[in-house]
């Protein structure tokens, strides 16, 4: 008699605390750490209420970076391109982007058609 091995769905193992998946807690900590600056200088000033609900709101926004994605929406020009999307990718290329000074190469397919009939 053989034995089979049973796949298992493994989408959700990796979460921690049920709702953070290890990415989404990542940067639920950085996002909780920099508002934790805010915390400080408000903390100074006296108003350490206003503080602690300023890094919260660092840590929900973080939360959603990490966790949730683009809709797929065609009402946005923004959503029509980079939906579907995670947000922390979306970001990530945005940066790359202005870090290139707003460049965008792009090539016609007769230029292509033409360099790759010289290579033949």
């Amino acid at each position: 008699m053989k034995t089979y091995e049973i796949p298992r769905n493994y989408k959700g193992e990796s979460r921690i605390l049920y709702i953070f998946s290890t990415k989404a807690l990542i940067y639920t900590i950085v996002a909780m750490g920099i508002g934790l600056i805010f915390y400080f200088i408000l903390d100074a000033l006296g108003m350490q209420i206003a503080g602690i609900i300023c890094d919260v709101i660092f840590g929900a926004i973080g939360f959603v970076v990490g966790t949730f994605k683009i809709p797929d929406t065609k009402k946005f020009e923004f959503a029509k391109k980079t939906g579907g999307e995670n947000i922390d990718d979306v970001i990530k290329r945005w940066i790359k982007f202005k870090q290139k000074k707003n460049k965008v190469y792009m090539w016609k397919e007769e230029e292509i058609k033409d360099e790759r009939e010289s290579n033949k």
